[in-house]
């Protein structure tokens, strides 16, 4: 059996954890700085860098009207695409009766403007013809000549009534004939409006492959979650390409067992099950199995943008209606850099009156609180510019706020144990001894405190859109920080501080000497007075001791004189 660790390796465990943490950020955000895009600085929001603006007009017959409806919904999703996590600090508004505008920060990149006006209308259609994008055939002359249109006389009604949506019968002579002269390049696209219960002319995205499909089986609307993510064969090994996970909802789970159930075993392409998007083929799998437990995968040429921008379009729905870009610009910024100077000042101004208070409240102790600060600002300083890379974090003027405001929340964190620590030196222990029980007292109110801040951050982040749950983001992340600061940095510290033979023995520069603090007793109820000290500094320490007694301690000090008054009647 080892034998129990002492505070000092305790504390020097801690410290080592720390700054194993700190080298993991670092090493994460440089490996995204070189290899995946990252940057050092954080990424700014719309207010403090500017950013692209881009205005979208629907587009519906003249005669038709746009309802608020329509657009409140179509603002709802395309907030949602473009800020999934809540904290990019995008701007999506409606302009006049038929227009939204979305604010992006930065410059657009092609796929977040797919992403932004994509209708992503998803449909799960069976196949019933595959080949060639051809629409030519070879004539006598030898040349290449298109497919015509069928003329309008071309029958258009299905010779037998279809059993179900892999039935041939769907294939009438119009279809057949539309389908030889379908042009991938030209038409691609056109069916994303098509009837759900009718059978469609599509094309592969790339253009490799067209199609004949039967009706729609399972709607995207039945999709209750997509996420994108590595591939995984049946055995669980990483195929290497990034695919979209799908989970159906309850009526998409048994519509989808059921419909591979049944082209499970069928002769190719009837075996095929085509994923349409916006009315193009963007994967046409086998169905080799029967998936009972709604849990489909998507997979095609994908990249990691494409396949978490696609995910994303499923996850929150399709737009009610199509927009088209009317036009795109880059915006200033709102603010401008003169803002962020000014909170940046403002900032520094609080951190430096907090540096004065603590010095002169705590003398060299307040060392441990500067340090603590700067500990938890680096700490901070990574995980921002790592959720900048991977989350699309902006700090936003209303982030620097909270910043700001993060600063008196942790320094609350250091006062409230330094005073735990002084009142344990005051009961007359030895500083090793008041650290550890100060920090057991502490701990509790710090926990606790911290567990208000970040309830209330989390209920103001769901509850609240825009620069307001960027406010709470930050405020919650730093809450986080400030805790663990004060559990592997503070705490340790004043663990291995109370070793040295400077603060140990109260120096009056150490801001724990008991003497200043007003210590005038020992032990339990064993008062003293302090050694060669004046008649003013006795009363003052008395009445200081007497302040920082608990209720139990003040209640056995009055029964314990109570007891002496009566002794002195029976003596007399």
């Amino acid at each position: 059996m080892s034998p129990r660790s002492t505070p000092t390796r305790k504390a020097t465990r801690s410290l080592s954890w720390l700054g194993f943490l700190v080298l993991v950020l670092i090493a994460v955000l440089t490996g995204g700085v070189l290899w995946g895009g990252a940057s050092f600085i954080p990424k700014l929001a719309l207010d403090l860098e500017g950013g692209t603006q881009i205005i979208l007009e629907a587009q519906v017959s003249d005669s038709s009207d746009v309802s608020q409806e329509q657009l409140d919904q179509a603002v709802s999703i395309i907030r949602q695409r473009v800020n999934a996590s809540g904290v990019t600090e995008a701007e999506v508004t409606t302009e006049g009766g038929r227009n939204i505008v979305v604010a992006i920060p930065g410059v657009a990149d092609q796929e977040t403007r797919d992403r932004v006006t994509s209708t992503a209308k998803l449909s799960f259609r069976p196949v019933l013809v595959a080949g060639e994008p051809s629409n030519e055939f070879v004539g006598e002359d030898g040349q290449a000549t298109p497919y015509p249109s069928p003329e309008a006389t071309v029958p258009n009604e299905p010779t037998a009534a279809p059993t179900d949506a892999s039935d041939n019968s769907w294939i009438t002579p119009r279809l057949q004939q539309e389908y030889q002269a379908f042009d991938c390049d030209a038409e691609r696209g056109e069916a994303a409006d098509a009837p759900d219960d009718q059978p469609i002319i599509a094309c592969e995205t790339d253009g490799t492959v067209k199609y004949i499909l039967g009706p729609v089986e399972v709607e995207g609307a039945n999709i209750s979650d997509a996420s994108a993510g590595m591939g995984q064969t049946q055995t669980g090994a990483t195929t290497g390409q990034w695919v979209v996970n799908l989970e159906f909802d309850g009526t998409g789970t048994k519509a989808f067992a059921n419909v591979t159930s049944r082209l499970t075993g069928a002769e190719s392409p009837k075996n095929q099950f085509a994923i349409v998007l916006d009315g193009e083929v963007i994967s046409a799998p086998r169905s080799q199995a029967v998936i009972s437990d709604g849990k489909a995968q998507i997979s095609g040429n994908f990249t990691e943008d494409t396949s978490k921008a696609l995910a994303d379009q499923l996850k929150y729905g399709a737009l009610p209606i199509n927009f088209t870009e009317l036009s795109s610009n880059q915006i200033s910024a709102t603010l401008g850099s003169a803002q962020l100077e000014i909170g940046m000042i403002t900032g520094l101004i609080g951190l430096l009156l907090v540096v004065i208070y603590t010095l002169f409240q705590y003398r060299l102790l307040g060392f441990v609180t500067i340090l603590s600060l700067v500990i938890a600002a680096a700490l901070t300083y990574l995980v921002i510019a790592i959720l900048g890379w991977r989350e699309g974090y902006r700090l936003s003027l209303a982030g620097i706020a909270g910043l700001i405001v993060a600063i008196g929340f942790t320094v609350d964190s250091f006062i409230v144990y330094f005073e735990r620590i002084r009142d344990e030196l005051r009961d007359g222990r030895g500083l090793e001894s008041a650290v550890e029980a100060g920090w057991k007292r502490a701990a509790r109110t710090i926990y606790s405190a911290k567990g208000i801040n970040l309830l209330a951050a989390v209920v103001l982040y769901v509850l609240a859109v825009g620069n307001v749950r960027g406010f709470a983001f930050t405020l919650g992340v730093t809450t986080l920080i400030d805790v663990l600061v004060v559990v592997i940095f503070t705490h340790p510290m004043l663990q291995l501080l109370a070793q040295t033979r400077f603060f140990s023995s109260g120096h009056p520069l150490s801001g724990l000497d008991p003497e200043a603090l007003g210590a005038v007793y020992r032990g339990r109820a064993q008062f003293r007075s302090p050694v060669s000290a004046k008649r003013s500094k006795i009363a003052s320490s008395s009445k200081e001791a007497q302040k920082r007694q608990t209720i139990a301690e003040r209640k056995k000090a009055e029964l314990t004189s109570t007891g002496s008054a009566k002794n002195d009647e029976k003596d007399s």
